[in-house]
């Protein structure tokens, strides 16, 4: 049975703000990590709104400090609304380990999500099936640091 997608965007929503308040009210000690990926806290502007929105995502690529996260609302066919916001505006906001950093996001070509998925499914399993069951090419989202200005 397939659940909803109204139905199914509310449990994501429910479950992203009890994961963000557990990592609030434990000032970071709980929920840094899932599923042995670390967690971040991706600030975005949205499209339409203008506002500052966020979201708690898993990083199962890390090199340094260039972090990849997956557009996979699960396997859902349509793409999560922070990818949108990110497409239209690069420049976000990351809290990892505690630590805010202004980043600067894209996604990934075809070239180079073909050489990442192999790491992503290596961390998560799960991602793969996610791949098979969504009607769309999920994206890889690339989150590199903005150099301080001098």
């Amino acid at each position: 049975m397939r659940v909803p997608p109204r139905l199914r965007d509310e449990g994501f929503r429910m479950l992203n703000r009890f994961h963000g308040g557990v990592v609030r009210l434990s000032r970071g000690r709980l929920g840094r990590r899932a599923l042995g990926m670390d967690v971040i806290e991706l600030g975005t502007t949205g499209v339409r709104t203008g506002l500052a929105r966020t979201t708690l995502l898993t990083v199962p690529v890390r090199d340094g400090d260039t972090l990849v996260v997956v557009a996979s609302k699960g396997g859902d066919d349509r793409d999560p609304q922070w990818l949108g916001n990110l497409v239209a505006r690069p420049e976000v906001d990351v809290v990892l380990e505690g630590v805010r950093r202004s980043m600067r996001a894209r996604v990934a070509g075809p070239d180079e999500a073909a050489r990442l998925w192999p790491r992503v499914v290596a961390r998560y399993r799960p991602y793969e099936a996610y791949r098979r069951r969504a009607a769309r090419e999920i994206p890889l989202v690339v989150l590199e640091p903005v150099p301080p200005e001098s």
